[in-house]
């Protein structure tokens, strides 16, 4: 594979106490519990959910018999993305969702959206990243929060006509913050399709010709995990 760049842009949030979590999530924390005067070393011991700041999504996330984070090999970590640009509509609408019709939209400026790739949706929602009152913009109709995302008819296009394998945001998740049934997770995360999500830096990418390597940790029997996620562009 010859891959041919001009940047590294950091797709990831920087982990620290007091992140945005999934509600019910385990809370970020980072104890010290060596430093190198007295021990001669420094060591963290941290704590963090799998699916808590910029992370993969694996099927077993949503389904008990579906593939596991670990047994995903590197191969299926380096993928080529596109991106799709939304964050004139979300300005005007929180809960906005990318439809079927609106990749017919950027696939007649940008070409066909071409298989086993990564879709990356910028929204703009990473610029609330540091006020998690503002990333989760809770109010009535939604328990969660008003946030954008993929909408099923999208989801399902991109699985069945493109052969696409992942999907990626900058939001809390790919479902928007109104759909509390997760009905795009649940229907995404089957064979061996995978998602990204708090994503960062979208805005920075190119609409095509990125590279994405995706850092997820190999956790033996994982759901997840949090992820460095760097594109080439």
């Amino acid at each position: 594979m010859i891959i041919r760049y001009s940047a590294i842009v950091d797709l990831s949030h920087e982990i620290h106490p007091g992140i945005p979590v999934w509600p019910g999530d385990p809370e970020v924390r980072i104890r010290p519990v060596a430093s190198v005067e007295p021990d001669g070393y420094a060591l963290h011991e941290l704590t963090i959910g799998e699916h808590s700041g910029t992370h993969f999504g694996a099927p077993s996330h949503f389904h008990a018999e579906g593939m596991q984070a670990d047994a995903f090999g590197g191969d299926a970590l380096v993928r080529a993305a596109v991106m799709i640009d939304v964050r004139g509509a979300v300005a005007g609408n929180p809960d906005y969702r990318l439809g079927r019709d609106d990749i017919g939209t950027w696939e007649r400026t940008h070409g066909t959206i071409p298989p086993a790739c990564v879709v990356l949706l910028c929204t703009g929602w990473s610029e609330r990243w540091g006020e998690p009152g503002r990333y989760f913009n809770a109010g009535a109709g939604s328990p969660i929060g008003h946030y954008p995302g993929f909408a099923p008819d999208a989801a399902r296009f991109l699985a069945e006509e493109r052969g696409v394998a992942g999907l990626g945001i900058d939001t809390l998740g790919i479902d928007a913050g109104t759909d509390t049934g997760c009905e795009v997770n649940g229907y995404w995360l089957r064979d061996g399709r995978f998602h990204l999500e708090n994503l960062t830096n979208l805005h920075l990418l190119p609409s095509v010709g990125v590279t994405l390597f995706i850092g997820v940790l190999k956790i033996a029997g994982g759901t997840g995990g949090p992820a460095r996620v760097l594109a080439l562009a």
